[in-house]
């Protein structure tokens, strides 16, 4: 008797439909056929015993277990699940009618229990496009996904919880993800970021400030260049809690990246807080861009920073073939990660946070402190191609705090106060690519800019003494445009002014001709 059951595969953040046939008629043996990874392939010892475990025969036959498509690489041991229910009904020992209509995936344990699986948001989300009625996932998984709309997602914790929903007799509302135990339903609101620094904990350090908050009203890249304790990992930080919180789109995409890569949010469903990574600087280009063997590939920290922040500490120490990689996904907001047999696209629309000392001892620009030549100061920051510096927005050169500033601490604005600012900013640039699919200026095409950033007949001749004064390249010359849109928007203005304009190029000191001079 040949039955059918219905899973998936996830390829970067989509999943792909696997039938799942099992067969058993004369003959004897099991074969697994269908390109299984060895974790698939020994799923059969595990499935035996839950099977017994659960007072289920193994029929003396011969059962045939085909993974399709057959030239698909099938990894992982979610497929444990699918073959045992098709092992039950192909003997004949349970009737399961509605196994046709739910695509099914899981881990099993000796003892029948389901066990998690990464990828449960891009299982949901094909089961709705292909047309299931729901999808039968773990409970932890389930979780993930409770706020995917349009389609009943089932969290089950043991093979008899999924038998209760194939067979039909009985009510099984309560194995719903929504009204599994641990679901607030609606979902509760963000916790409060108290592990983020407020910018009234950081004394001095305005002209850094407004950088940051121009930063993150429109997405930008920025990069603070100063001498060790002069403020650049708090400001980081404190950068985290003045972005707006993440919208639904936002928060779907960013949740998929985390649950393929299985560290998805089991308690509140999609992920709200916008992430901030923090990798260390001698992290390898795998752990950064994304990797793996084979079908394997893991999204990196790139993607993982997905809507949020990617904080690069003493950038200029990270590996040269690390920094470079970061060019593509700057300018392109995805990242391809391509294997012999197999290519994944992840997206990777980050904000690039990097910091770094400005030369090899750390106090140039400090009176006398510094010991570097000029020699030692160009290498030290030949590290950093031009290439990737123009990928930079917002370059900040930061001063150790004046020390009446720093024991006098006088009152400085808090967090609150300039998230409002960014919020509104926000709001103008949600408003303004409502038709479009991005999100924040940062993100503009060379055709978006046309239509969005128009400049006066006295702002262009501005800028061509400022294109010829600083040297800026055709790229260059796009970020100053896009960070004048996005200071615009947070005076609450239409046009772009030549204000707007002056204060965007001040934020590119390090396109100068002689950096040396600086």
């Amino acid at each position: 008797m040949l039955i059918t059951i219905f899973g998936a595969k996830c390829i970067g953040i989509d999943a792909v439909p696997v039938r799942v046939e099992v067969d058993i008629n004369a003959g004897i043996g099991i074969h697994m056929v269908g390109l299984a990874d060895a974790a698939v392939k020994e799923s059969l010892l595990r499935i035996m015993t839950a099977l017994q475990v659960l007072g289920f025969r193994i029929p003396g036959k011969k059962i045939v277990i085909n993974l399709a498509p057959a030239d698909m690489h099938k990894k992982g041991s979610g497929f444990d699940l699918p073959i045992a229910l098709g092992i039950i009904a192909a003997s004949g020992q349970k009737e399961l009618p509605r196994l046709g209509r739910f695509l099914i995936m899981g881990e099993l344990g000796l003892d029948a229990s389901v066990r998690t699986i990464p990828g449960a948001i891009s299982i949901a989300e094909l089961a709705k496009k292909e047309g299931f009625q729901g999808c039968i996932l773990p409970a932890e998984a389930a979780r993930e996904a409770v706020e995917f709309p349009g389609i009943d997602i089932y969290g089950v914790h043991h093979v008899q919880d999924v038998l209760r929903i194939l067979e039909g007799n009985d009510s099984v509302s309560d194995l719903l993800a929504r009204n599994l135990p641990g679901i607030d339903n609606p979902p509760a609101a963000p916790a409060a970021a108290n592990d983020y620094m407020d910018f009234s904990e950081i004394i001095g350090q305005e002209s850094a400030k407004r950088g940051l908050e121009i930063a993150a009203a429109g997405g930008h890249n920025l990069i603070m260049i100063g001498s060790p304790g002069s403020g650049k990992s708090s400001l980081a930080k404190a950068l985290a809690g003045i972005l707006p919180p993440m919208d639904r789109e936002e928060a779907l995409l960013t949740s998929k990246i985390y649950s393929v890569a299985g560290l998805g949010d089991t308690r509140e469903g999609l992920i709200r807080r916008r992430p901030f990574r923090a990798p260390h600087y001698n992290a390898s280009l795998a752990a950064i861009v994304g990797g793996g063997n084979g079908d394997n590939i893991l999204p990196g920290e790139v993607s993982l920073a997905e809507s949020g922040i990617l904080f690069l500490d003493e950038f200029t120490q990270m590996p040269r073939s690390v920094t470079e990689a970061l060019r593509a996904p700057l300018e392109d907001r995805k990242v391809t990660i391509s294997r012999l047999r197999s290519k994944v696209v992840y997206p990777a629309s980050f904000m690039l946070v990097a910091a770094c000392n400005p030369c090899p001892c750390g106090y140039y620009g400090e009176g006398n402190r510094c010991t570097c030549s000029v020699g030692q100061r160009l290498a030290y920051f030949g590290r950093l191609s031009g290439p990737l510096m123009d990928r930079i927005d917002i370059q900040l050169w930061m001063h150790p705090v004046d020390a009446k500033k720093l024991v006098g601490r006088p009152q400085a604005e808090s967090s609150a106060a300039v998230a409002e600012r960014v919020k509104r900013a926000r709001e103008v640039q949600q408003e303004r690519f409502r038709s479009e699919d991005i999100f924040t200026n940062a993100e503009m095409s060379s055709r978006q800019m046309k239509r969005y950033c128009p400049l006066s007949k006295p702002c262009r001749d501005m800028m061509e003494k400022m294109i010829d004064k600083m040297g800026f390249s055709a790229r260059a010359f796009t970020r100053v445009i896009k960070l004048a849109r996005t200071i615009a928007d947070l005076d609450g203005t239409q046009d772009i002014s030549i204000q707007h304009l002056m204060e965007a190029s001040s934020y590119r000191f390090l396109d100068k001709r002689n950096i040396q001079d600086l």
